[in-house]
């Protein structure tokens, strides 16, 4: 199973999010399905079947520990590396880090930078700087977060909330 830990986008959010422009572009950018925002908490890759309830207690002890969070987007429309356009999000790192230490058995040493995907280039292009530094700014009360599947297809990719953990505070 290839998995990932995530926080998804409350309701009113997805509005503001919807409401951003995201026309044009076509042959430059694939954007990113709206069911498919979230910020990415920890990512697994590849994990065996064995391994799930072991995951899945780690996480939960995780959740009981933690309260609810207040998460901010943006201010505004950023670039990742030359090929992903995105929002920045912050408030979520003691998660993070929570989370990646009950996976991961450890603390990474690779800093968390929380973010929604908005678009991604395609081969070879990068994202027009014409998209950078577009205002765009929400926040939302963090109550939850989920163990998510992710199955790659030619059409793209699936997301399934596998567990879904009640944050206890």
């Amino acid at each position: 199973m290839r998995l990932f830990v995530a926080v998804w986008p409350s309701a009113p959010v997805r509005v503001a999010l919807e409401n951003a422009p995201r026309s044009g572009y076509r042959g430059v950018l694939r954007w990113v399905a709206p069911e498919h925002w979230h910020v990415t908490l920890a990512f697994l890759g590849e994990v065996p079947e064995r391994a799930f309830d072991d995951l899945v207690a780690g996480l939960r002890a995780v959740a009981h520990r933690a309260g609810p969070l207040a998460a901010t987007l943006g201010p505004s429309t950023v670039r990742l590396g030359r090929s992903v356009l995105c929002v920045p999000v912050s408030g979520l790192d003691p998660l993070a880090e929570a989370v990646r230490a009950a996976v991961l058995g450890r603390s990474t040493d690779l800093p968390f930078r929380g973010h929604l995907t908005l678009a991604r280039a395609r081969a070879g292009r990068s994202v027009p700087a014409a998209l950078l530094s577009r205002p765009l700014m929400a926040s939302w009360q963090v109550r939850a977060f989920s163990l998510v599947s992710s199955v790659t297809a030619s059409s793209g990719p699936h997301y399934e909330d596998l567990v879904r953990f009640t944050l206890a505070g």
